[in-house]
């Protein structure tokens, strides 16, 4: 009979006292204590070869080379590096960057999912200002540039609050040469000809040949409007998409205005100049510092933070700094 271990010892052998008699009665205790374990063994062992008989039975049914593989997150990782459908390009995302976290938390896993969809290689960039300056999207649209890596041949100027809501827009490399994604034909709120902001690509190769982008931009807007006229100095064509029936619901504009207002403000010296041609400045003469760089992953997306440093000349551009 078997007893609980919060028992007393006391009250057990006052019990046994009953039945066994004798000086022997610990020796009976012991070798019964034996027998019991014994049983537990033997019935153990009777356990785990009926299990075993059961798997090899299971196994007879499903031989080995017809059983389903166990998913394996590298081999996912790698098919897209090996799958010749997804072309030999693989595209820079350059997101020019301050503060608008709540953006980028909805950015980075869409467009991570959306190029993942039409099988376009790529990585995302986000070139966070971490400086006292105001905000340059030009001099972070170098600095991705620089920074991007030789494993990459194409990039994309993308804002972080505008989301591609139609699968037929193209993100494939633009051969032929700048492409705008986001068409004034197609754009929610820039609909004038000469607009290549919002999303544009371009190869390497073209936007070296632009010297880039003018860094004489700190604060909100003018820099892409220099930049078409770059296009058109170095004598690329521009293409835009054809076809996209959605019109301007082609993208969703993110961005709150009430919520993240814009620095719109244009002091004196920066007004004569918002609209002159800047045509030595770019990547020739764009000076920063790389503060740190950071993979992160955002709801399962991973993206590269580069947290920059942008230096002014003040003697240059007074105007990088709100008097």
């Amino acid at each position: 009979m078997m007893y609980s271990s919060r028992r007393k010892p006391v009250l057990y052998f006052k019990e046994e006292r009953r039945f066994l008699s004798g000086k022997c009665t610990v020796y009976k205790l012991f070798g019964l204590c034996m027998v019991l374990v014994l049983v537990s063994l033997l019935w153990l062992q009777l356990s785990c070869s009926g299990e075993m008989s059961s798997s090899v039975h299971e196994d007879r049914r499903f031989p080995q080379q017809q059983q389903p593989p166990l998913p394996c997150p590298s081999d996912s990782q790698a098919s897209s590096v090996d799958d010749p459908s997804w072309g030999p390009h693989k595209l820079a995302l350059i997101v020019p960057f301050r503060e608008r976290f709540e953006e980028l938390l909805v950015f980075v896993p869409f467009m991570h999912t959306f190029l993942n969809k039409k099988k376009i290689r790529h990585k995302i960039l986000i070139v966070n200002q971490v400086d006292h300056y105001r905000f340059n999207r030009a001099s972070l649209i170098n600095v991705g540039y620089l920074e991007s890596g030789n494993d990459t041949d194409y990039l994309a100027m993308h804002d972080v609050d505008l989301l591609p809501l139609n699968d037929a827009l193209d993100y494939g490399f633009p051969e032929d040469g700048p492409f705008h994604v986001a068409s004034p034909e197609l754009h929610p709120l820039y609909h004038y000809k000469t607009y290549v902001g919002g999303i544009l690509l371009l190869t390497k190769k073209h936007y070296h040949m632009c010297n880039g982008m003018s860094n004489r931009f700190w604060g909100w807007g003018r820099e892409d409007d220099e930049f078409y006229r770059r296009l058109r100095k170095a004598e690329l064509q521009l293409f835009r998409p054809s076809g996209i029936t959605t019109g301007y619901k082609t993208f969703h504009h993110i961005h709150d205005p009430a919520w993240r207002k814009r620095d719109q403000k244009r002091v004196a010296s920066q007004k004569q100049e918002q609209f002159k041609v800047d045509p030595e400045g770019g990547l020739s003469n764009l000076r920063y510092q790389v503060e740190s760089r950071q993979e992160l992953t955002v709801s399962g997306a991973p993206c590269i933070v580069i947290n920059t440093k942008l230096e002014c000349d003040l003697n240059q551009t007074p105007w990088c700094v709100l008097a």
